[in-house]
């Protein structure tokens, strides 16, 4: 019988040993459940073992924010694209909200402002970015946009 099984003949998955690792802290960083893990600096310079979204996480969230605001989606109302993104952004903001965060947030925020914009002027056959033509308060008051923070006093408090 093969080293890696039990000899019960119960039968396990193999460990893949070209996925593991051992990461030796604070000199190196490793992604795990969607965090990187490793040293951070803060304000005053000093280091700090601590996590934030991996960037892994971060491109798979604006890739389905990119993919939700294409061509594809033109014929589906305004309301219903960003309810969907809208949801995606209060889980997502809501599962990484420890560690420095903002920063991350803050690129997100831009981003999907810019992606909606552009999808509207789009699909009403009008150039340009909309920035201009379509405020921020149509966005988030209108259609209901979801508000990625911008403090840290705006997260919630705990975590259990």
């Amino acid at each position: 019988m093969d080293a890696d099984y039990p000899s019960k003949g119960v039968l396990f998955p193999r460990r893949i040993t070209t996925k593991t690792r051992i990461a030796r802290l604070p000199e190196e960083q490793f992604d795990f459940l969607g965090y990187t893990v490793g040293r951070f600096h803060g304000k005053d310079g000093r280091p700090y073992l601590g996590t934030r979204p991996s960037r892994k996480a971060v491109k798979s969230l604006l890739k389905r924010i990119h993919e939700r605001t294409t061509r594809q989606w033109y014929p589906d109302e305004p309301a219903n694209t960003v309810a969907r993104i809208s949801s995606m952004l209060r889980g997502w903001c809501g599962y990484f909200d420890q560690g420095p965060v903002i920063e991350t947030y803050e690129l997100i925020r831009a981003y999907t402002e810019r992606r909606v914009r552009r999808w509207l002027m789009r699909r009403a056959g009008r150039r340009g970015v909309g920035f201009r033509q379509i405020p921020d308060e149509y966005l988030y008051e209108t259609l209901g946009l979801y508000s990625v923070p911008r403090r840290r006093v705006d997260l919630p408090r705990s975590k259990v």
